[in-house]
């Protein structure tokens, strides 16, 4: 199993969500992706959906047989890039966790502000970076400066605090949202026909109170791949394995049991 976390997160996203898929016998292998956690930053800012998708691809061919892809929101992205364009058969099966071809834009502008919002003066403190993340996710129990958040956080040599992840990745983000309407219909139309040509297995898992990816989005979605299964996770924001880790720990279970049997796919 390899796990693909989203924009701005790191490979400790999957933590629980590995601990379920080893009880079930399966390998999994969580990543930090290019620019993000652990993983070297691009100097040369190559942070578009293709960069990503052409990681996963090397590491899925690094391994003893195609992996199934578990990827939220960028790495689900890069999942059907990779699948449905690059490099096809690269993957046993993939499950999409809150994103398709087709999102909600006040959702992603939401998104895109608050990764802007801080990502080059930084935090004063852990405290201060865990009220904004906060009022990020007023729907969640307030969150305090743990441990936890240290692994979100670099103190830097003037003393303030920086998220763990490359600015010039979504300094290219807003670049490419800055670049108008017709590109952003060639991103989309490329998405469109890269998840029209899955023929793997497919879960699509949307969060029942997601922003990004609506109704609509998951109708639109389930027209370009008919044979997809799909899952809504009641009570969950885009942030779905945060928000209801159990409840979407029992969706993947499901899915990959019943697609792989117990163990079986790496």
């Amino acid at each position: 199993m390899l796990l693909a976390h989203g924009g701005g997160q790191t490979k400790r996203a999957w933590k629980r969500v590995s601990g379920l898929l080893a009880a079930q016998g399966f390998r999994a292998i969580a990543l930090d992706l290019r620019g993000h956690g652990e993983s070297d930053w691009v100097e040369d800012g190559a942070y578009d959906v293709a960069d990503f998708a052409r990681d996963l691809i090397a590491v899925a061919g690094s391994l003893e047989r195609e992996p199934a892809l578990i990827g939220a929101s960028l790495g689900g992205l890069a999942g059907i890039t990779a699948e449905g364009t690059l490099a096809p058969g690269t993957f046993a099966s993939l499950t999409l966790v809150d994103v398709a071809p087709q999102m909600e834009e006040g959702g992603v502008a939401r998104i895109v502000s608050f990764m802007a919002a801080h990502a080059r003066e930084g935090f004063a403190s852990p405290q201060e970076a865990a009220r904004v993340i906060s009022d990020y996710l007023p729907h969640r129990q307030s969150r305090t400066a743990s441990s936890g958040l240290a692994h979100y956080l670099r103190q830097r040599s003037d003393g303030r605090y920086y998220w763990h992840w490359d600015p010039a990745f979504i300094d290219s983000v807003i670049r490419r949202r800055a670049e108008g309407e017709e590109a952003s219909m060639v991103a989309r139309t490329e998405l469109v026909e890269a998840a029209s040509r899955l023929t793997l297995p497919v879960h699509l898992i949307r969060g029942g109170s997601s922003d990004l990816v609506s109704a609509e989005s998951v109708a639109h979605f389930r027209q370009l791949v008919p044979h997809a299964q799909y899952t809504d996770i009641a009570e969950a924001t885009h942030m779905v394995v945060g928000d209801q880790n159990d409840a979407f720990g029992d969706a993947i279970l499901d899915f990959l049991v019943r697609t792989h049997g117990n163990g079986t796919v790496a």
